[in-house]
């Protein structure tokens, strides 16, 4: 069994109905979790529900800069709507097991460790901004889908860029292994390779380096690059813009092989999607003013959105 990383901050929290320990962690050392197994155990038919049963604890992997969807707010708390999404599954796993409390500890994870993350079980699930794609599904495993985005570009308001065809000459960050940099990197080749590519760790690193004007473009999904637009210093100096490149769905993952574990999270995903939950939590982080200066990304949910939330499924898109 691998062990979960050292907590480096553990409070008592009530969230949405659950008397929980919540813990953030980074990713070194190993603590030890207190037994709370419950009285009368469910046939579990998982090792990981197993081991959460047994130890009262579950690893949920969040980003750090993946506004609005999973992020560190002014506090350094995290926050966002996927996040209040793996709550709300935390709260069904802690119901189905029947356990008196749970310690979630939140693992904080990039683009380029997610997937190690999940596979070796040090993060149980994870909910951020991470696509759901046919290569990605031969490592880990995929809950239906909680969101749908597409591929764009963010660029300052006068650069004369429209389109991925302006792109020719111009440096372009991308965050490192992410569906965006796989398809700018295949669209520089076929245009003869007159785009400079950049590598960042992360969306923040990438947004900093546009903001400061070391690259000329950012490609990222088109929600995660409004996230960014809302924290720069005048945000209304940049928009997204540019035909989308791909469109994909949001999942939470987790270890292949584990039905039980997958089928509790999807159950709990469709109730959220169908019933209207959601849609309340959307509003909270794409119509409201959010976290860290309180700006409203003002975005109405797209149609693949509504027909997701009224048809849940857990297939990429094609």
């Amino acid at each position: 069994m691998h062990r979960v990383p050292a907590a480096i901050l553990r409070t008592t929290a009530s969230v949405l109905g659950m008397s929980l320990c919540l813990c953030l962690v980074a990713p070194q050392a190993a603590v030890a979790a207190p037994p709370a197994v419950p009285a009368s155990q469910p046939d579990l038919g998982s090792d990981t529900l197993r081991r959460i049963a047994e130890t009262g604890t579950i690893n949920l992997g969040h980003r750090e800069s993946s506004v609005p969807f999973s992020f560190y707010d002014q506090r350094r708390q995290v926050v966002g709507y996927s996040h209040e999404l793996m709550l709300k599954v935390a709260d069904a796993v802690k119901a189905e097991l029947k356990l008196p409390a749970l310690t979630l500890r939140l693992v904080p994870v990039t683009s380029q460790n997610r997937i190690p993350l999940v596979q070796n079980g040090t993060v149980d699930i994870e909910c951020g901004s991470t696509s759901n794609t046919t290569e990605r599904a031969r490592q880990v495993s995929f809950s239906t889908s909680f969101f749908v985005v597409s591929t764009r570009m963010l660029v300052r308001r006068d650069a004369g860029i429209k389109d991925f065809p302006d792109l020719g000459g111009r440096r372009v960050v991308v965050t490192a292994s992410t569906t965006s940099e796989r398809l700018l990197r295949t669209y520089n080749e076929s245009r003869g390779g007159k785009i400079q590519v950049v590598t960042a760790r992360d969306h923040g690193e990438a947004f900093v380096l546009l903001e400061d004007g070391k690259v000329d473009a950012m490609m990222l999904d088109d929600a995660l690059l409004y996230g960014e637009r809302a924290k720069a210093r005048n945000p209304d100096d940049w928009i997204v813009t540019g035909t989308p490149m791909s469109s994909e769905a949001y999942g939470c993952m987790m270890r292949r092989n584990e039905p039980a574990l997958k089928a509790l999270v999807d159950r709990c995903l469709t109730r959220l999607l169908t019933s209207g939950e959601a849609m309340k939590i959307y509003s909270r982080w794409f119509q409201r003013p959010i976290p860290p200066r309180g700006l409203n990304l003002n975005w109405a949910p797209s149609e693949a959105l509504l027909s997701l939330y009224r048809h849940p499924g857990d297939q990429p898109l094609p």
